[in-house]
């Protein structure tokens, strides 16, 4: 890699020459200018890790400069060397953006290790840039997959509520993506350049957990060897999801009440409160309102938490979004696009429930590419559960409890479907019967899609 580039400007030549001269033997590559004018047009020109300039020059002074340069490259460490130290002008410089403010009479060492850590602070900088680039081009690839009207709605919500600070209540069943609508509104907000942080509730001890949440005092308690900052403000400025929020213990309740209220924390151990500036969203799977009248969450808190309720439904209620579901997780596994659901594998996968919801459904797809050698997977590949998830499948005995001829019939009809992995024309010649008659009886009796393959 080059060496680092640094701007100096001063009017006095000696004092160029000899930070010139300093900066070099550290390997940097110098370039000077004697006024404000010639270091803007330079600094255009050539992009630098840091800059150092006088404050008294003829023209524009040092400060004028400080804003011309943060203007062309907002990122860039000016550090700021003077004769003429000043309390009203190291406030100024500092205002303006300055990242150092030294006088020409700091000893040379003292130079050197503020101008490399002026250069580690640029280096920083472009890091945390290039991260939180990267996070919005992953988070752009994991996005909400679905077309269907109950997702449609979450989605209209998402987008009435992002522009807002008020607190978020996302429910819905284990796997329904909760994290992933978080973020879906941290994105779409002005928090977006923000951090986004999440912690499930349910997995840590209450004591560590609080300490988690709101950090701790070093000698707060035994291993407490060092003052530490909570998630709450290592997520200022951004999104903090509180998930599974149910599981929460009723002394963790009532300090998260007080940051609702107060918007602020106290570290464990301290006595001095810490401003808390985040969007909070909480989620669960849990009936607050039931563990409420179980007298196992404060009601104040949950009315605090539900200022905008979103509801994420199950996947056996959309079940219109499994196919592109199943499509993007293909993709995911399978990055050469080579292996295909058969339509009756497909079929099967449509009619399953999901209780696991599309965590379930991803862990399934990413099996079935991994442990099929073909391209094509077919029923065979799918668990037996998916297979035959009724308990028409099941063969009647003469200890079956006596049945409707009705219900016998949709029996036959569904053992039959399943062992022909549900390729209905196959399906009917087995049972003796045309496919018109078929499709008619899977209409009486709410079998599957009102749809016939060939």
């Amino acid at each position: 890699m080059a060496n680092e580039r640094i701007l100096v400007v001063d009017d006095e030549e000696s004092m160029c020459e000899f930070l010139s001269i300093m900066l070099q033997r550290e390997r940097y590559d110098v370039v000077t200018a004697s006024s404000a004018t010639e270091a803007l047009q330079k600094a255009k020109e050539t992009p630098f890790h840091a800059a150092i300039t006088d404050v008294r020059m003829p023209g524009k002074d040092g400060l004028d400069l400080l804003k011309l340069l943060k203007d062309v490259d907002p990122a860039l460490p000016v550090i700021i060397l003077t004769a003429y130290a000043s309390q009203d002008t190291a406030i100024q410089a500092v205002n303006r953006g300055a990242f150092y403010y030294l006088t020409k009479q700091s000893k040379n060492e003292e130079i050197k290790l503020v101008v490399k850590k002026a250069i580690e602070h640029r280096y920083l900088k472009q890091e945390n840039a290039f991260l939180k680039q990267e996070l919005k081009l992953r988070h752009n690839e994991k996005k909400i997959i679905g077309t269907g009207e109950k997702i449609a709605e979450v989605f209209r919500l998402i987008q009435r509520v992002a522009a807002s600070d008020s607190t978020i209540l996302l429910t819905g069943e284990s796997g329904v993506g909760k994290e992933l609508i978080a973020r879906e509104i941290h994105y779409t907000s002005p928090r977006c350049d923000g951090p986004f942080v999440s912690i499930n509730c349910g997995a840590l001890p209450e004591t560590l957990l609080e300490s988690e949440l709101f950090g701790h005092v070093r000698g707060s308690f035994t291993g407490a060897v060092r003052d530490k900052e909570g998630m709450f403000t290592v997520a200022r400025g951004g999104t903090f999801l509180l998930d599974e929020i149910g599981e929460t213990s009723p002394a963790i309740q009532v300090k998260l009440l007080r940051v609702l209220q107060e918007r602020e924390i106290i570290p464990v151990g301290g006595t001095r409160p810490v401003e808390v500036n985040v969007r909070l969203i909480a989620a669960t799977n849990a009936d607050l309102e039931k563990q409420i009248a179980e007298g196992r969450f404060r009601a104040d808190l949950f009315y605090r938490l539900n200022v905008i309720p979103i509801f994420i439904p199950p996947l056996r209620d959309r079940r219109e979004d499994i196919p592109l579901l199943v499509e993007h997780f293909l993709r995911v596994y399978d990055p050469t696009e080579r292996k295909k659901i058969v339509p009756e594998a497909l079929e099967l996968i449509t009619r399953y429930d999901w209780p696991g919801n599309i965590r379930e459904l991803e862990n399934i797809i990413e099996r079935m590419v991994i442990l099929q050698e073909g391209e094509a997977l077919g029923v065979d590949d799918l668990p037996k559960k998916i297979r035959k998830p009724w308990s028409g499948d099941q063969d009647l005995t003469l200890d079956s409890p006596i049945l409707s001829l009705e219900e016998v019939e949709k029996r036959h009809l569904l053992r039959v479907l399943n062992e022909t992995g549900w390729q209905k024309r196959k399906a009917s010649q087995v049972l003796g019967i045309n496919a018109s008659t078929l499709y008619r009886k899977l209409q009486r009796y709410g079998i599957g899609p009102n749809r016939l393959e060939t």
